[in-house]
């Protein structure tokens, strides 16, 4: 299902001249829509924008169909809460379709999308200081250098020890904790290398800054990471 399906069609590609309304229905895409209902199926993503701009919406509606599930995941990782993240992800396609035209054409798509998603994020976090960090399923990624932590495999339902669920558990528990204590532009920085495995210039180009900067900043966060588990919650770790 797309984010704007059931919404009434946009015909103007400037929508900021005409609020958006009803808000559609959000939700995860139960399916591969048929190659007939996706016309531009096959279509690069900057012929799609060429076509959004000249006001072609089912060319944006491809455009949501082929990233709304990333989005989701992507604002899944700073925002807790599935009605929120839902909200979050709307309004960034609302503002991808509104600001369309801005696009430049010197980088991908997606890292464009991506920007706004992340800004918007961070917007929402701003405005919702209550809100937690949620943690990713396997927090190995963020051992580096030096000590490793204790990254046990989990076992499929119903399968395995109850103690070694148990460890899983509490080890996703651990990470969630540690990463809700990292300021948010490392945090940021962690979401977009370790968790959708952007490269440095393409995270450069997602938040605006050098890639010498992108480089330190991640050093500076996993060493964050690190030193808090270690501190924290030493018996994650080994030497």
């Amino acid at each position: 299902m797309s984010y704007f399906t059931g919404a009434r069609r946009l015909h103007d590609p400037r929508p900021s001249r005409e609020p958006l309304s009803p808000r559609p229905t959000v939700g995860p895409d139960p399916g591969a829509p048929s190659s007939l209902s996706r016309p531009y199926a096959t279509a690069e993503d900057v012929d799609l924008v060429r076509l959004v701009v000249a006001g072609s919406q089912p060319a944006f509606e491809e455009l949501v169909e082929r990233y709304q599930g990333r989005i989701f995941r992507l604002v899944s990782r700073f925002v807790t809460g599935t009605a929120e993240v839902e909200d979050i992800v709307q309004d960034v396609f609302i503002k991808v379709y509104r600001r369309i035209e801005t696009f430049t054409f010197q980088a991908s798509f997606y890292t464009w999308l991506y920007r706004i998603a992340v800004n918007t994020a961070s917007d929402a976090l701003s405005r919702r200081r209550r809100s937690k960090v949620r943690s990713v399923e396997d927090p190995t990624i963020f051992s580096g250098e030096g000590p490793a932590v204790h990254s046990p495999k989990a076992p499929a339902r119903g399968e395995g020890p109850p103690d070694e669920n148990l460890m899983e558990q509490e080890l996703r528990e651990v990470t969630r904790a540690i990463l809700a204590t990292i300021p948010e532009k490392f945090r940021t920085v962690l979401v977009l290398r370790e968790y959708e495995d952007l490269s440095y210039e393409e995270m450069a180009q997602v938040l605006g800054i050098s890639i010498g900067t992108v480089e330190s900043r991640l050093f500076r966060a996993r060493a964050r990471f690190k030193d808090k588990m270690l501190r924290q919650y030493p018996s994650y770790y080994s030497r």
